[in-house]
């Protein structure tokens, strides 16, 4: 927990004022009914005016202190709680962009949101609640309790009983519901991972016209959370009741007694009505203090939730001293005797993996689905460490490279196309700003994003979050122009042409030939026709590399691409290819 409140420690001078204004308020508070008393027992008994008069003014003057001292504890109580909450949600969101697959895996993205916000926001609220409330209520508490003795001794006795039976009350309260909010955080979680699950597979639900059941489901976890919620704020309703009762039946009491007291001539009435005022003042605390104890449970929880990514341990971290990228081997890819393990699994994704890719060069993996693929491209920007063996970048072990020299070196295109909410421009530029138009013109250009000039407003056309209201091969061809506006010395393409027809295909990988010419390329493809070209091309097969060399080396040689290439030409095309093949051998 000291990783959460630590973000509170800016504030201690804040925290300071909250304590002396609530003390001041406190003050007030108490002072308020002994005043009323002197001027029922001394004033109006009396029937001196001057005394009421004066002691009246005095009154005002106690009641703007402490409604002063109430309005500025409030605000700085609001202010701090805010900027907590606002330090400790850039805190989280700061260490979620340092984890890796790894770690985002293990929490899920749901749960991180719900981290983020709801549990984020469960905290400020009961941080200002105990700025605000649980410094008050123990100074009032004790106060009044001492200023009701000093009052009518003899009356004690009621508060005494009043606080108990209340504290029976809401004990008995407290240990039914505290188990239930950790449940309804959860609960949150899976709401959260239908919804979004629901909002980002919208087009696939309403392709299988599922609507019904993702309804189903969705209310299957909406029911849960809103009977769990039900069920917990019925039996915190019975509280109000309950205490309004025990409070209804103290003033009762004290009346009954006090007027016997009266009567008989043990006390004064100011007193008796001063009594009445402390007796609630402690109730009143002890409800305020109750209203924290309520809701701390369930701060607690989300205190731990949060936590637990401020505590977790980032895999793959920056190295201490970074090493210098050698200039002399530029651009250069090689995997070294590479395995690769997903954390948890029995046996290996990748398996003794060793290849060098050069600039100037098309390397080109290949393979069915699940022979590791993508999982080898994602080793590259560190998306993942290795299990053992190296993957080096200009000469260097990724590991022992700074974050910011692997992102510059590289210019990456993942399986899926992501865009980003905002513009054309905004989404090409995302590498920097200081991207000029000219370079951004040409990486359209090359990655054939010509359906731009036909969007409203061109370049400063919408794109919507996700790249929701752009096709699939338009957000392919967007996300290609990014990584091929940054100008880097590698490019790796994970299977990022798969959405785009073979004219645009073969248009875009000629456009790269010639203007890319002097980059290292990397491409993971399922089409052979997007590949043939290349000037090395690595095989896949459960994770192990069973064949390297052209095409046409290949079909003469790999008995798995050619397996991969008889499932994708015709029998005369494939008759074809292995003649040439066996001409060029």
């Amino acid at each position: 927990m000291r990783k959460v409140f630590k973000y509170l420690a800016p504030y201690w001078w804040q925290i300071i004022l909250v304590i002396i204004f609530t003390y001041a308020n406190v003050w007030g508070s108490l002072q308020l009914p002994t005043l009323m008393s002197n001027i029922v027992n001394k004033g109006i008994l009396n029937n001196d005016q001057a005394y009421i008069i004066s002691t009246g003014l005095r009154m005002l003057l106690v009641a703007a202190v402490a409604a002063t001292a109430a309005i500025v504890t409030g605000f700085l109580a609001s202010r701090i709680a805010t900027g907590f909450a606002r330090k400790l949600r850039l805190a989280t969101f700061e260490k979620i962009e340092s984890f890796s697959l790894n770690e985002i895996n293990k929490f899920s993205t749901a749960s991180l949101i719900t981290r983020s916000t709801n549990d984020i926001q469960q905290i400020q609220q009961v941080a200002f609640m105990v700025l605000r409330i649980a410094v008050q209520a123990p100074l009032m508490a004790i106060g009044a309790v001492f200023s009701a003795l000093r009052t009518a001794p003899n009356m004690a006795w009621i508060m005494a009983l009043a606080a108990g039976v209340l504290l029976i009350l809401v004990t008995s309260i407290f240990c039914l519901v505290i188990p239930k909010f950790k449940i309804q955080q959860k609960l949150i979680d899976q709401l959260n991972l239908v919804a979004r699950e629901n909002l980002t597979g919208l087009r696939v639900i309403r392709a299988f016209n599922n609507e019904a059941i993702e309804e189903r489901k969705f209310n299957k976890v909406n029911r849960s959370i809103s009977k769990l919620g039900v069920w917990v704020n019925r039996v915190i309703s019975l509280m109000q009741p309950g205490m309004t009762l025990i409070i209804s039946f103290t003033m009762l009491g004290i009346i009954w007694i006090g007027a016997h007291l009266v009567v008989d001539g043990n006390l004064e009435v100011g007193s008796m009505m001063a009594f009445m005022q402390y007796a609630l003042q402690v109730i009143t605390s002890f409800l305020m203090l109750i209203m924290i104890m309520v809701m701390l449970p369930r701060a607690q929880v989300s205190i731990n939730r949060v936590n637990e990514i401020l505590d977790t341990e980032v895999s793959i971290k920056e190295p201490a001293h970074p090493e210098a990228i050698d200039p002399d081997q530029r651009g250069i890819v090689e995997f070294r005797h590479v395995t690769f393990t997903y954390p948890g699994a029995e046996s290996p994704v990748l398996n003794d993996i060793n290849f060098i890719a050069k600039p100037g060069e098309v390397t080109a993996f290949i393979g069915s689905t699940g022979s590791g693929k993508s999982t080898l491209v994602n080793l590259i920007p560190r998306l993942y460490d290795v299990t053992s063996g190296q993957v080096l970048i200009s000469g260097r072990d990724v590991r022992k490279l700074s974050h910011r020299d692997i992102v510059n070196a590289l210019g990456f295109v993942p399986q899926k196309g992501i865009l980003f909410s905002g513009t054309v421009e905004s989404n090409i530029k995302y590498a920097s700003s200081k991207i000029s138009d000219q370079a951004m013109h040409d990486a359209a250009a090359t990655a054939q994003a010509d359906f731009i000039k036909d969007l409203e407003g061109g370049y400063h056309a919408h794109i919507a979050q996700g790249g929701s209201n752009v096709s699939g091969g338009q957000k392919q061809r967007l996300s290609i122009a990014r990584a091929l506006a940054k100008d880097p010395d590698i490019l790796v393409f994970d299977d990022s042409f798969s959405a785009l027809d073979y004219k645009t295909d073969a248009a875009l990988r000629k456009e790269l030939a010639e203007k890319e010419k002097d980059k290292t390329i990397l491409i993971v493809a399922q089409r052979i026709s997007t590949i043939r070209h290349a000037n090395q091309i690595i095989v896949l097969d459960d994770g192990a590399v069973v064949g390297v060399g052209t095409h046409e080396q290949l079909l003469n040689s790999c008995d798995v691409y050619r397996e991969i290439a008889s499932s994708q030409f015709s029998e005369e095309e494939m008759k074809k290819e292995l003649k040439e093949a066996k001409n060029a051998k």
